[in-house]
């Protein structure tokens, strides 16, 4: 059972996404209009990278986060990234602010030490484990995911 399932969506990554797709679509047909006694269009290794750096862009447009009985999970887009935080590990719980060079996407921050989840905004929670380790998790509704941990930790 969930207790909590919340998804934030990073319109800005979909943007720079769509963009990219529309520059790799504009760059593939200029090549292939190319006559043939000139290289005969894009060669596959060149459209693999494109195909993968939208794929890759793509993964990180949205944040879900969710709560279980025994985890808080989060997952990035389609799910080639995700993880799992258990929730009787975790000694505190706080909303905070991310500095604007803190940036998105998956971040490990040296100074303050933590780890860094963000698809969008600067608000988020940062939680705290047993082991010391730091986490932010990025979201659009801190005041909500804040309860909902501490509810769950707390139960």
């Amino acid at each position: 059972m969930t207790s909590y399932k919340h998804t934030q969506i990073g319109y800005l990554i979909l943007v720079v996404t769509l963009i990219a797709l529309m520059f790799f679509v504009w760059f593939y047909s200029t090549a292939l209009a190319e006559p043939p006694s000139v290289d005969s269009g894009p060669n596959f290794a060149v459209s693999t990278i494109m195909v993968l750096i939208v794929f890759i862009l793509a993964s990180f447009a949205t944040l879900s986060v969710s709560i279980d009985e025994n985890y808080l999970r989060i997952k990035f887009g389609y799910g080639i990234f995700h993880k799992k935080f258990l929730l009787r590990e975790m000694t505190s719980v706080k909303q905070v602010k991310n500095y604007w060079y803190y940036g998105w996407g998956v971040r490990l921050w040296l100074w303050p030490k933590m780890w860094i989840y963000n698809v969008s905004g600067f608000d988020a929670v940062e939680i705290t484990m047993k082991n010391g380790e730091v986490y932010r998790i990025g979201t659009d509704a801190p005041q909500e995911l804040e309860t909902a941990i501490k509810q769950s930790i707390n139960s």
